[in-house]
């Protein structure tokens, strides 16, 4: 999958499983923070989010949380995790 279609796709899920009712896929940059000063999410949105990660793309989480704040930090370095999980 081109990783602009993957961002596309993500920022829906992110719509759809956190339900972001003011918030469109227009709305979302791909390289925006998406905690605290980006879109605002907070950790229990990180806690849903990854168990709708798990469930769509099968992703195995690091158990080191340091290094999942760094997949988790905008849509992009999202895509690029879900890209590297799924070859």
């Amino acid at each position: 999958m081109a990783n602009k279609e993957l961002e596309q796709e993500l920022k829906k899920l992110i719509i759809d499983s956190l339900e972001l009712e003011d918030i469109t896929v227009d709305d979302i940059n791909s390289d925006e923070a998406l905690f605290i000063d980006g879109i605002g999410l907070d950790s229990i949105d990180a806690l849903e989010l990854g168990m709708a990660l798990k469930k769509k793309y099968n992703l195995k989480m690091s158990e080191n949380k340091e290094e999942n704040k760094k997949y988790f930090y905008s849509v992009k370095t999202l895509a690029d995790f879900i890209e590297s999980q799924t070859k």
